[in-house]
């Protein structure tokens, strides 16, 4: 058998649909497509590694296994490192994962990436004064449901009908954010954006609720995590744009699903992630 790869781990047992048995299970993954893990990053107990610790370490290859939040924090202080980072579908979303590896599970990633049979890549992400998004950004006050989907996840039945109702309020009456250039969709806002990194642009999309079905339609959907079964407009797609909250010097922003505020107006751009991903998948 051939020398075992080296590689480091960070993983979140409490991300997502995660667990201490999953971590478990993806260490003997990894021993059987012969990867050795020499050091296990154990978040949030643990810090995120940066590129210092793994080249001192003469590590090149860094898994992850956790949400997307974490997988963004981790990429972002490791920009500039010469290695590459094998992200891993262990959080709820899983959007990156699913962006490089397509619906991939584990243990087909690890036996392509054993083979030699992934790619480097630098895929595109969207850029704001915030920080930087490779799944995706949220905007506008119906990020509040953020808050409730998580009352959800811990089976809060209180928060959750508690936070739907505050949620529903905010949404309505929070200051919604447009498009100011290019100047595209309606022109008194959205209660909440999508800007999605992709290859060709950013496209963009507008969840409204125009009337009172519209509503009950997007609470809904938000509520699930489906968020695009809402009530939406398709805005488009483009190299880079400029938003606004209508009446508000501030708007609330998800990136990768963390919470974050800009000041009105933000630009977003386009740009290349600035450390390697490894893909399988033909979207990466």
């Amino acid at each position: 058998m051939p020398t075992p790869t080296p590689i480091w781990l960070v993983a979140n047992a409490a991300s997502g649909s995660n667990s201490e048995a999953a971590v478990e299970a993806l260490h003997s993954d990894l021993e059987a497509n012969n990867f050795e893990v020499r050091r296990t990053i154990a978040f949030p107990d643990d810090a995120l590694p940066n590129a210092g610790d793994l080249d001192a370490a003469g590590i090149d290859m860094l898994a992850v296994f956790t949400g997307d939040g974490t997988v963004n924090a981790l990429l972002t202080a490791l920009y500039g490192w010469a290695g590459a980072v094998l992200v891993l579908p262990g959080g709820t979303m899983n959007l990156l994962s699913l962006r490089l590896h397509g619906k991939a599970e584990v243990g087909e990633i690890l036996s392509c990436v054993a083979r030699n049979g992934a790619r480097r890549v630098r895929p595109k992400v969207a850029r704001c004064s915030a920080g930087d998004a490779f799944a995706g950004l949220l905007v506008g006050p119906g990020t509040c449901w953020s808050s409730v989907r998580e009352a959800m996840r811990t089976a809060d039945v209180v928060g959750v009908l508690q936070g739907a109702a505050e949620a529903i309020s905010q949404t309505l009456d929070g200051p919604p954010v447009k498009l100011l250039d290019p100047p595209v969709g309606m022109d008194d806002g959205y209660p909440l954006m999508e800007i999605t990194p992709t290859e060709l642009g950013l496209a963009a999309s507008g969840f409204h609720a125009r009337t009172t079905t519209d509503m009950v339609s997007q609470s809904w959907a938000l509520m699930r995590r489906r968020f695009r079964e809402g009530p939406h407009d398709r805005l488009g797609l483009f190299g880079q744009m400029r938003l606004g909250a209508v009446d508000a010097c501030n708007f609330p922003v998800l990136i990768d699903g963390e919470p974050q505020e800009l000041a009105s107006p933000a630009n977003f751009a386009l740009v290349e992630c600035e450390v390697d991903l490894l893909a399988i998948g033909s979207d990466g």
